[in-house]
């Protein structure tokens, strides 16, 4: 028989659920993402979905299920923005098992009827929000990821900001990386500390930081070189990913682009991780301001 699907105090202690943004932390937040949070069967996914989609990061979905309640996830995800991937029953049973391991439990994992959610990990906030923090912060800088999806590098990145001053991170919410236990790991607590927005379209977010008076930088090869530029006005950072850079768009927006000389061009090493890149120049940024 099929167990109920209603979301039990069982599901809760294998499968814990972060408070929402509104909820008050009582304890240590790094404790709410020691692991990644999931949310297995389709009823409660689908009550998420319609109540507060904001929390969802990702919905696997399996392969070939077309019930009316498994079509109805897919178009809640497509309404609100939420990705969704198909993947096949043996993806989903692992992914459930492992969860529940990692909680302490070695019980056979839940029945997820073909749908496991993943949730956010991250407190994110509005893009107004990350832009009223830059006119409180030490150091009044933001910095915009196109596309880059190590979560690691994530971490390190805000990890530096925060130790900086800095003010936020801006994300666009597809193709970039999961804010889950690795970014946590890698930031340190920063992740905790720094504002951070999810928004939907960056080229739009750009547009919204150079209304703010605020000129718009990206790292480019083809840049500028870092210590040849003036960083010490009002300034933003746009970052992409190590494979492909900042999309032609977002660089179109950029008022400017900025590199990194190196001693390694031409021999195969002759680029700087994305994480250290940024090290470099908001290192920079931070001096000129002195």
């Amino acid at each position: 028989m099929c167990r109920e699907a209603a979301y039990t105090k069982t599901d809760r202690d294998l499968f814990p659920v972060p408070p929402s943004n509104n909820a008050p932390n009582h304890g240590d937040a790094m404790n709410q993402t020691s692991e990644t949070p999931l949310l297995p069967g389709m009823k409660p996914v689908l009550e998420l979905l319609r109540t507060d989609p904001q929390r969802i990061d990702l919905v696997f979905c399996k392969k070939g299920l077309r019930t009316r309640d498994a079509q109805d996830v897919q178009q809640l995800c497509r309404q609100s923005g939420v990705r969704f991937s198909l993947v096949d029953q043996a993806a989903l049973d692992r992914l459930c098992r492992e969860a529940a391991q990692q909680n302490g439990n070695d019980a056979a994992p839940l029945n997820h009827q073909g749908v496991v959610a993943r949730l956010t990990a991250t407190d994110f906030r509005d893009l107004a929000d990350v832009l009223q923090a830059a006119a409180e912060a030490p150091l009044p800088l933001v910095v915009a990821l196109d596309q880059v999806q190590d979560p690691g590098n994530v971490g390190t990145l805000c990890r530096t900001l925060y130790a900086l001053g800095g003010a936020g991170v801006i994300l666009p919410r597809h193709n970039s990386a999961y804010l889950g236990p690795a970014a946590h790991r890698a930031a340190a607590g920063a992740l905790e500390r720094l504002p951070v927005a999810r928004v939907t379209n960056l080229a739009q977010a750009i547009r919204a930081i150079k209304e703010q008076n605020v000129f718009v930088y990206c790292a480019d090869l083809g840049g500028a070189p870092l210590e040849k530029t003036d960083l010490s006005g009002p300034v933003a950072l746009v970052l992409g990913s190590e494979g492909k850079g900042v999309s032609p768009l977002a660089r179109k927006l950029c008022d400017g682009a900025v590199s990194l000389s190196m001693a390694g061009r031409g021999t195969g090493v002759d680029s700087f991780n994305v994480s250290v890149a940024a090290g470099i120049i908001l290192y920079e940024i931070a001096r000129q301001r002195r």
